[in-house]
Formats: structure tokens, C-alpha cells, sequence
């Protein structure tokens, strides 16, 4: 290997390299063994990694995972012309066989970014437009994605009940809610009518756990009305080559209008569809 004219910068992508590839944070000095680097130089790359949000440290482990700024890099190349372009015709075909709507979504910091919506004939609008950013733990796109997560990794994205967006927190703007419009999809039910029970509000660490956990049992992620009172969404990731979620694809229906007994093949749906598009960016299906 040839010497780097810039040994900075080789180094810190070797270390964002690392971090990437590892199914979960790192201790230092890991690092620096299995990169070859002095501990000192592995330290102070990755406090100005921290600084710059593309490192997050946990102090309790003493370990170093990717930040948020990471994250969003990631998912900007997601976000272009290729996953577009592989995934619309996979959601338009799904939307054409079940008839309800669909979207492709990548993850976005703590949120979800729809980079593709597809709305079924007749259905209810959508706020689920390209470029419109909504809370992960609130959506089925965003829990798809979070449920193949490590632990470690979660935590570090949600350390604190300050990283939480409330369904009706007014003081957020990006919070679903404040505007009439729904999470994953924007319609009201009829006035006066009575409306489908919600989603516990998920406001802490243990209850998102929770949900998770839930949703890897099932197989698959779903929503009821955490914002939007009648609607309802389900969800699968998007995998790459080393099992790490880079998008999800997600339905989403009038509750009343889609019988229980029909959501384990609607779920059927969405997983061939998100398997397929893990298929073609050179990634493998979710583990079943």
C-alpha cells in the first residue's frame, strides 16, 4: 500500500470505516490494534470526530460508535438518483397489487427522510411527500429501520428523553400533529366518528425498547394512528451488505378499510418488495 499524501485524513476514514463495518461501538483501543494506529492518534481522531458529530461516545462503555452526522452522510447517497431509481418501480408494483399507498424511506439523524410516496387511486392524502422529514419512533418506516439496529447503536441515538419528539409536542415544528397532518399519512377521520385506539406515546428509552422488541417478534413494523386518528402503516427495512438498515419501505391505510386478518400478507408484500430493493443496491434480505 502505497503511502497517503494525506495521513490525516487516511486515518480518519479508516476509523469511520471501522465503525461502519462493525455491527457495534468500539473501544479505542480496538481501534487502534486493529488499525495499526498509536492510541493517541486513534483518541484525538475521534474527539474531533465527536466534535463534528461522525463519532458518538459512550461513556459507560467506554466504546466509540457513529454519530448522527455519520448517519445522515450515509443516507445522503440513499437518498440519490440510484436507490430512486431501484426502488420506485418496486413501490409502484406494490402499491398496484394491494391498491393501498406506499413510500420509501431512509433514515435521517432520529428521523426518517421519504425520498419515494406513492399513493394508491382514492386514498387519503398523503404529508408523506419527497423530502418531508418525520420522527423514526413514530412512524412503521422509522421503527423497521430501528428494530435492526444494535442496542448499542440505539442507545447512542437515544440517550436521553430529550431526543424524543411527543406526537403533540407544539414547541417542535417538524412534530406531527401540530399542523392536522398524521405521521405517515395526513387524512382526518370523519367528523364525530369514533376513532381506532393509538399507539402508546413513545416518550422514553424502555418504551421504544418495547415496541422493538415487539416489532422483531412480529416480522415486521406497524403503526396505528400514533398521529393520524383512523390510519394505520406498516413497515420493512432495507438492508446492505453487512445488515445495516439504509431504508425502509412502508404502507399505509385507512384502518377500518383493512381487515387483521389481512396484515400478515399485506406484511408478506412490503417484505418481498424491501428484500428485492436489499437485492439490487448489493445488499441481502432482513433475517427472517
Amino acid at each position: 500500500m502505497s503511502t497517503p499524501k494525506a495521513p490525516a485524513a487516511d486515518q480518519t476514514l479508516r476509523i469511520l470505516s471501522l465503525l461502519a463495518s462493525s455491527r457495534g461501538p468500539q473501544p479505542a483501543s480496538m481501534i487502534a490494534q486493529r488499525l495499526g494506529l498509536p492510541r493517541s492518534t486513534v483518541y484525538q481522531l475521534l474527539q474531533t470526530l465527536q466534535e463534528h458529530g461522525f463519532a458518538m461516545h459512550l461513556p459507560d462503555e467506554r466504546r466509540y460508535g457513529l454519530g448522527i452526522a455519520a448517519v445522515e452522510l450515509s443516507s445522503a447517497y440513499a437518498r440519490q438518483e440510484p436507490l430512486a431509481r431501484l426502488g420506485g418501480p418496486l413501490v409502484a408494483a406494490l402499491v398496484d397489487r394491494v391498491r393501498l399507498s406506499g413510500h420509501l424511506a431512509v433514515p435521517h439523524g432520529r428521523d426518517v427522510l421519504y425520498v419515494i410516496e406513492e399513493r394508491a387511486p382514492g386514498s387519503p392524502s398523503l404529508v408523506t411527500g419527497v423530502d418531508v422529514r418525520l420522527p423514526m419512533p413514530l412512524t412503521a418506516s422509522g421503527r423497521a429501520i430501528l428494530a435492526v439496529l444494535p442496542k448499542a447503536q440505539l442507545r447512542a441515538l437515544f440517550p436521553d428523553r430529550a431526543a424524543f419528539v411527543r406526537r403533540r409536542d407544539t414547541g417542535d415544528p417538524r412534530a406531527p400533529g401540530n399542523d392536522g397532518a398524521g405521521v405517515e399519512a395526513g387524512a382526518r377521520g370523519a367528523a364525530g366518528a369514533a376513532a381506532p385506539a393509538r399507539d402508546p406515546e413513545i416518550d422514553r428509552y424502555s418504551r421504544l425498547r418495547a415496541v422493538l422488541d415487539e416489532t422483531r417478534t412480529r416480522g415486521y413494523a406497524i403503526e396505528r394512528g400514533s398521529v393520524t386518528e383512523g390510519l394505520a402503516s406498516i413497515g420493512s427495512p432495507v438492508l446492505d451488505h453487512r445488515g445495516w438498515p439504509v431504508a425502509a419501505i412502508a404502507l399505509t391505510f385507512p384502518e377500518r378499510e383493512v381487515d387483521a386478518d389481512r396484515l400478515p400478507g399485506l406484511a408478506a408484500e412490503v417484505r418481498a418488495a424491501a428484500d428485492t430493493l436489499s437485492a439490487r443496491i448489493h445488499g441481502r434480505g432482513a433475517v427472517r
